[in-house]
Order: C-alpha cells, then sequence, then structure tokens
C-alpha cells in the first residue's frame, strides 16, 4: 500500500519540479539605431537592394560566371559549410538529449579463492567445488529528469550555434561576392589603364620626332628632344607595371575560385559596366534581420544566454532514475534460464554541495561571456550602419569626382592639340607642349580609377546592407 502511494508522490513532484525553469529566456538587447541612414527625410518605399540576388545585381555575364564559379570552389566557403554540417551534428546531440541512456553489458569470470581461506573452505564444504564462477548479460538504463531546463537550454544553445554558423556561411558569401566584383573591376580599369598608356606612348613618339624635325630646323636644342624622349619613356614604364598588376590581379581571381593561376578570358570596357539602376537602402532596422554578420553575432548572443541557464541549472539537484536488468547465473549452462532473469529500478537526487567552486565560477563566466557576446552584437550592429553611411556618401562624391575627372580629361585634351599648335607656330615652348601631355596622362589614369571607384562604392552598399548571400 505505501509503495502506491509512494510512485503518485513521486511523479506529481516530478512534474512540480519540472516547471521550474533556470536562466532567462532570450530578449533582443536595446539598439540605438538611426531612422534613416545619412539624413534621409524618409524611408525608401521600395525594399533594400539587400533582398536582391547577386544574379539580378550584377549585370556582366564575365562577371556572373566568376562569382558562380567562386561560390562552387573557393575553400574559405566550404570550410563554413563544414561548419554548419558540424553545428547540425551536435543540434541532433542535444535534441536526444531528452531521451534515456541504455547500455548492454556481458560479463563472465571464474574465481578459484586459496582452499585455506574462508571462501574455499565454504565452497568445498557446502558446494563441492573449487572455483566460482559468475555469467550476467544485463541491460542498464539512466534517465535524468530535466527539472531545471538544463537539457533544454543545451538545445537551445546547440541550436543557436548552428544558425551562427549558417548566418557565418552566408557572411563569407556576401564578402566572396564582393571580392570578385571589385577585383574583375580592378582587372577592367587595369585593362583600361594599360590601353591608355600605349595610346600616350605613341602620341609621345610622334612629339619626339616633333622635336627632332624642330631641333634640325634649329628651333629647339638637344634638351627640348630630352625632354620629351623622358615623357616617353615615362608613358612606357607604365606599360610593364600594368600588365603585372593584370597578371597578378587575374591569378588572384582564379585562386579566390579554388584554381590555378591563370588568365581571365573577358572582353567588357569598364565605362560599359552598370550596376542596378536603384541602390535603395531601405531603413537601417533591417541590418539586424537581413546582414548575415550582424545575425551571426545575434545567434551567438541566443547560445552565450542558454549557457547561462545550462550553468545555474549544474547547481541545482539533479534527479536521475536508473534501471537494470538482465540475466545473471553461476553455471554458464543455465545463464539463459528463465530463473536467472533479475532486475532493479531506482531513483536518485544528487545536490552538488563543494566542487572547490567549479560551478559557481562556470557560472560567473557564463554571465560574462554573455555579456561580451551583447556588446559584439551591438558592436556589430554599429559597424554596418557605418559601413553602409559610408558607401553612401562615397557614392555620391564619386559621382560629383567623376563629373570634374571628365571634364579635365577634355579639357587637357584640346590644351595637347593647342599646345602642338602653339608650338609649331613658334608661340609656345617645348615645355608646355610635354607638360601638357604628362597632366592629360594622369588626368586619364585618375579618371579610370574614379570610375573603378564608383563601381566598387556601389559594390560595398550592397555587401554592407547585406546583399550577396542569395
Amino acid at each position: 500500500m505505501q509503495k502506491r502511494i509512494f510512485i503518485p508522490i513521486f511523479f506529481l513532484i516530478v512534474v512540480v519540479l519540472a516547471a521550474c525553469r533556470v536562466g532567462r529566456n532570450y530578449e533582443r538587447p536595446a539598439l540605438v539605431l538611426p531612422e534613416h541612414f545619412n539624413g534621409q527625410t524618409q524611408a525608401p518605399s521600395d525594399s533594400s537592394i539587400a533582398g536582391v540576388e547577386w544574379k539580378q545585381f550584377f549585370q556582366d555575364p564575365v562577371l556572373l560566371q566568376l562569382i558562380d564559379s567562386t561560390l562552387k570552389g573557393n575553400y574559405d566557403l566550404q570550410y563554413a559549410l563544414k561548419n554548419i554540417e558540424s553545428a547540425q551534428e551536435y543540434v541532433k546531440q542535444a535534441k536526444a538529449a531528452w531521451l534515456p541512456s541504455l547500455n548492454l553489458q556481458a560479463t563472465a569470470n571464474t574465481s578459484h579463492p586459496s582452499k585455506n581461506s574462508l571462501n574455499g573452505i565454504s565452497l568445498g564444504s557446502f558446494l563441492k567445488t573449487d572455483h566460482i564462477e559468475d555469467y550476467t548479460l544485463s541491460a542498464n538504463l539512466s534517465w535524468e529528469i530535466d527539472v531545471w531546463g538544463k537539457i533544454k537550454r543545451q538545445k537551445e544553445a546547440a541550436l543557436a550555434e548552428y544558425l551562427k554558423s549558417y548566418e557565418g556561411a552566408r557572411a563569407v558569401q556576401t564578402e566572396l561576392v564582393a571580392n570578385v566584383a571589385n577585383s574583375y573591376y580592378n582587372l577592367l580599369m587595369l585593362d583600361e589603364q594599360l590601353q591608355i598608356a600605349r595610346r600616350n606612348v605613341s602620341l609621345s613618339d610622334s612629339i619626339v620626332q616633333m622635336m627632332r624635325l624642330q631641333k634640325t630646323a634649329g628651333d629647339v636644342t638637344e634638351l627640348a628632344v630630352q625632354q620629351a624622349l623622358s615623357q616617353q619613356q615615362t608613358a612606357a614604364l607604365l606599360v610593364p607595371q600594368l600588365e603585372q598588376g593584370i597578371a597578378i590581379q587575374e591569378n588572384a581571381l582564379q585562386i579566390l575560385a579554388g584554381k590555378l593561376p591563370g588568365t581571365v578570358t573577358r572582353s567588357a570596357n569598364l565605362e560599359e559596366i552598370t550596376l542596378a539602376s536603384s541602390l535603395s537602402t531601405g531603413v537601417p532596422a533591417e541590418l539586424i534581420s537581413k546582414r548575415p554578420d550582424v545575425r551571426s553575432a545575434e545567434m551567438e548572443l541566443v547560445a552565450a544566454n542558454a549557457q547561462v541557464g545550462v550553468a545555474q541549472a549544474s547547481m541545482y539537484p539533479a534527479l536521475t532514475i536508473t534501471g537494470t536488468g538482465g540475466l545473471n547465473s553461476y553455471k554458464a549452462a543455465k545463464w539463459f534460464d528463465i530463473n536467472s532473469l533479475f532486475g532493479t529500478v531506482a531513483g536518485g537526487i544528487t545536490q552538488p554541495v563543494f566542487n572547490r567552486r567549479q560551478l559557481k565560477t562556470q557560472l560567473e563566466v557564463a554571465r560574462i561571456q554573455r555579456d561580451q557576446a551583447a556588446i559584439r552584437f551591438r558592436q556589430q550592429a554599429l559597424n554596418a550602419i557605418g559601413e553602409v553611411s559610408n558607401a553612401l556618401v562615397t557614392l555620391d562624391k564619386l559621382q560629383s569626382q567623376r563629373q570634374i575627372a571628365n571634364n579635365q580629361v577634355q579639357t587637357l585634351d584640346t590644351a595637347i592639340s593647342q599646345a602642338r599648335l602653339l608650338f609649331r607656330s613658334g608661340l609656345a615652348n617645348y615645355l608646355e607642349v610635354i607638360t601638357a601631355q604628362s597632366n592629360s596622362l594622369q588626368a586619364q589614369l585618375t579618371r579610370v580609377d574614379i570610375v573603378r571607384q564608383q563601381l566598387s562604392a556601389g559594390v560595398e552598399l550592397y555587401r554592407s546592407l547585406g546583399g550577396g548571400w542569395k
């Protein structure tokens, strides 16, 4: 009768205690975010470009092929995907933690006690044998009741770590897409600058010939010829330097895709490259849900918060139910006899008392790590806002710089033509011709670099908003 009363009471206690969960549920820390980027009066009506797939954001077919091959062959992304697989296994383990553990054991032993010992004399007198045999086949079951929610918090932590690895892989992809695009634009810039350098070498050659004719006529000295040659050599020096840069950039793109160094076939001109017609940013609050590295930082905070609950639950009593059953016999012939069956069931509560402050330290460290994760999350969100703002400013100012650079190139092209005409007419000296050519070369190189910077700024805005992982 007492046994029947004890069992319901025992399970009632288990149910009541199971409602006592330790640790607090995750709540996102307060973030101070602006309502709009860079003083915008209202949020754009359309969605952020972060939601646009990279196959729609970029238009150049060669660039699209480069990005696709890089996402398939890049080793950093492959490593990140393996982290996801590893995290998946821990999630499966955490889910299985609710289940009891079961171990099977089979033992067989024999012992020969001393005939002069008490055991030896007893065996000879009562069992008429000089040894003892024991054969056991048993199943041992152990089940920890999740009274304080420790297993639940462990599952939360494992799931958060999985999501962190998932977002981490997305963050790697956004970086890869941006790096490939920027490298490709840099390659096209080097191509354009190489053409500019070669054109200037040809132009310098005609100026050198003109100076030599003027020297023959007695209008200039050998110094003018040497100055013209020096300008030609300056332009010629750029050719191998740019060819070197092109080869290195091609190798970098191939290695990024997990391929051996080699050339990159391309036909596009830097001036022909266009990005999406509208580079809308949305509102800053969208970064928290769209930017992978910010999401990864938040998942790290979720996991750290769950670990506090695990550490706290470890300081409370652990309720464990154990059971053992199987076959036991002192003779092998009777091992599987029905009379050899045995079984035991037990329940126990273990309360840590003194563990040299290990459990207390684990709890305090878990709380500190949670605070650190919250700091990193806030910092990551703030950095994301700053990157978007910087990209917007850069895009705006580069548009002005590009227009000025275009005007400067046109002005200096006209200056070269006029200087050559004036030089032939005797109204300008050779230094004015050489200076005009030198300024024109530098202006053309600068203009191409500004075009490349403008394209890269568009890519940076796309990346900083969280685009590129789709």
